[in-house]
This record gives C-alpha cells, sequence and structure tokens, in this order.
C-alpha cells in the first residue's frame, strides 16, 4: 500500500482499545491519526488519560503519547481526521448503536468490536477466514443509511472465536448438535488480577449474556448472504455454558459434537492442520499463516503455552476423542484480546480495505 489510511480508535483507553494501539502501531497499512474515549478523558493526551491505566504487559507505544484524545461528545471533529475507525468503546448498548449509526451516516468506515450492531439485519459479523462473503450485505446497508462509503461491520463474540473456527469446516458432515462450555480469561471483562483480585484462585459460573450469544451468534456466522440480510443458519441446535477462570489471556472451550455423517478422528485432524482460507491467499497483514492447528498432547491446549499461536490470531485445537453422548468431544483455543478481539477486528478491517470496501477519503 503507497499511503497508508488514517484510521481512528473509540475506547481507546480501555483494555481492548489499548491492543488496538499496540497492533496498529507499526502496522503496513493503517497509521492511528486519531484517538477517541468518553467525555472524561477528552482533552487530555493519551499518556495522561490511561495513567495508571495501561494493562498490557507491552509498554504504550511513544508514538500515541502525546495525541489528544477526543471525546464522544464531540464526534464530528473526530471523523474529520480519519478515513475509518474501529470502536470498542464502554456505552449502554443502545448508545452505541446510536453513535455507530451516526459516525457511518458522518462517511467514515465502523469496525466494532461491539455486540451492540450484531443483529442489527444488514450490518455484517465477520469472521474473515470463515465468511468474507458477508462483506457483500455492506451495500444493502449503505442503501438504507443513505452513504456513499460510510457502513458499520462488526466481528463476532470473543469466546465463540475458539470452537466455531474448528466446526466450520465439518459443516458439509451435517453437525446435528453442539454442546460447549467456555473458560474465559479476565481480560475478557476487561480486567487484570491487580484490578480484580477477586478473580485469584477463583472461578465464576456466570458470565452475563455470554450463554446467550455462544449460542445465537454462530448461526449467523454460518449464515446464507441473502441480499439485504444474513439468513441464519437453521442447524445445528448448541448449549452453552460460561465460565469465568483465574486466566489473564485465552478462552480455552470444552466441545462436544454429534453429526449425520460422521468423520473419522484422521479426517479430522487432517482438516484442522490443512485448513486454507481465503484472507491468506490475499496477503492480508495480520492474517495467519496456519488457522488451525492440532495439538497431539493430552495436556494441551493451555492459555500459557498455546494462546499465542500464530501471533494470537491462531486456533488451537486438541483431544479429540469418542464422546458417550455425541460423536466427538476436542477442546479449542484462542486468543481472547487478539484474535477474539482488537486482532481480529485489524483481520476484518484489512479484508474490507482488499474488497474495496474502505478506502482513503
Amino acid at each position: 500500500m503507497e499511503q497508508k489510511l488514517k484510521v481512528g480508535i473509540i475506547g481507546a483507553t480501555g483494555y481492548v482499545g489499548q491492543r488496538f494501539i499496540t497492533l496498529l502501531a507499526n502496522h503496513p497499512w493503517f497509521e492511528i491519526a486519531a484517538l477517541c474515549a468518553s467525555p472524561r478523558s477528552a482533552g487530555k493526551t493519551y499518556e495522561e488519560a490511561v495513567e495508571g491505566r495501561w494493562k498490557l504487559d507491552i509498554p504504550c507505544p511513544d508514538s500515541v503519547k502525546k495525541m489528544v484524545v477526543y471525546g464522544t461528545d464531540n464526534i464530528e471533529e473526530y471523523c474529520k481526521q480519519i478515513d475509518f475507525t474501529f470502536c470498542a468503546v464502554d456505552m449502554k448498548k443502545d448508545e452505541i448503536r446510536a453513535l455507530e449509526e451516526k459516525i457511518a451516516k458522518l462517511e467514515c468506515p465502523v469496525v466494532s468490536n461491539n455486540s451492540a450492531n450484531r443483529w442489527t439485519e444488514d450490518v455484517p459479523m465477520i469472521i474473515p477466514e470463515i465468511n468474507a462473503d458477508h462483506a457483500q450485505l455492506i451495500e444493502a446497508q449503505k442503501k438504507r443509511l443513505g452513504t456513499k462509503r460510510g457502513f458499520i461491520a462488526v466481528k463476532p463474540n470473543c469466546s465463540i472465536q475458539s470452537y466455531v473456527p474448528a466446526l466450520t469446516p465439518f459443516l458439509k458432515n451435517g453437525i446435528k448438535a453442539i454442546s460447549v462450555c467456555t473458560y474465559q480469561a479476565i481480560s475478557g471483562a476487561g480486567k487484570t488480577f491487580k484490578d480484580w483480585p477477586e478473580m485469584v484462585g477463583n472461578v465464576i459460573p456466570y458470565i452475563g449474556g455470554e450463554e446467550e450469544k455462544s449460542e445465537k451468534e454462530p448461526l449467523k456466522v454460518w449464515g446464507q448472504f441473502a441480499g439485504d440480510h444474513i439468513e441464519l443458519a437453521k442447524n445445528p441446535v448448541i448449549s452453552a455454558q460460561c465460565y469465568r477462570v483465574a486466566v489473564q489471556e485465552g478462552h480455552t472451550a470444552a466441545v462436544s459434537v454429534s453429526f449425520e455423517n460422521k468423520p473419522s478422528i484422521e479426517e479430522m485432524i487432517s482438516v484442522w492442520n490443512n485448513y486454507e482460507s481465503e484472507v491468506v491467499k490475499l496477503g492480508l497483514p495480520s492474517a495467519p499463516k496456519h488457522f488451525l492447528q492440532y495439538i497431539p498432547e493430552d495436556n494441551r491446549p493451555q492459555p500459557k503455552l498455546d494462546a499465542e499461536f500464530e501471533g494470537g490470531m491462531g486456533v488451537s485445537v486438541a483431544r479429540l476423542r469418542e464422546d458417550n453422548l455425541f460423536d466427538y468431544k476436542f477442546a479449542c483455543l484462542s486468543h481472547n484480546t487478539l484474535r477474539g478481539a482488537a486482532g481480529g477486528g485489524v483481520l476484518t478491517a484489512e479484508l474490507l480495505v482488499a474488497k474495496g470496501y474502505i478506502q482513503a477519503k
């Protein structure tokens, strides 16, 4: 790319916002041109806004420290500085929906980490390696919004990206039923052990709204493009339980699955290890060379050992075996703030650039 696109980050002071900052600081296609957060951070330099609140092990990049933060109450001026924006803001859902649509109508594309617009009919919810074709929905959305270049695209919930990629290659086998239990890192709540000491040595068997997302969002990801909406997949039936566990980074999923046409264990492992996706062929900078890997050891995957697979953008699968109630059971792992959040958002933006939906003003 001859000239980098100017990008903004809304919610730049939060955990996922900080991930966006570190991923974009030296990105080959994008440069950070503006930062936005709640009005209480407005007018401060980014360094001042995150003082005592920087949560990552990676240091805050020098390139953004002196940038003055815009408030969400001054979104018009913010949008003038950028070609498109990422959104990871912490607000009420109805406020986020209104904000993202306002930005789109200001002719600024939005790639959102938030859940607020995931069920807006003409908003695509994309995992680039799985349903890149859903980007076609953007044209219908622009007609509704009356825009030429402004639109909203979203990424799915972080937890489903640990197991949906592993199941997707076997949709052709007729997946009938899935039972999944996710063990989710505290960074998914924007926390570290320093600011959430109650989680040390603890498990919380409830994450608000998470089980509903885990049971419904895959059906949109696996759905079919139908002009102005996505026709949801009618199968499989999914039952989910979601637990918060004492892990900093990495969502683990224990999966049981039944098929109409049961593949062999050897076939499943071969499919996982040889999975190819369009995003690798497109040469997207953040695309993992290997989206999926199967690990033969019985004590894997582990967040400490495997969350960083392919720079945190790959998905690890292990422990595939026969099940007494279903056909098979296995374990999956993905990095929740990289693949599941900011990294997935950056990869989605790269896809939309490659397909011509995001361009310089």
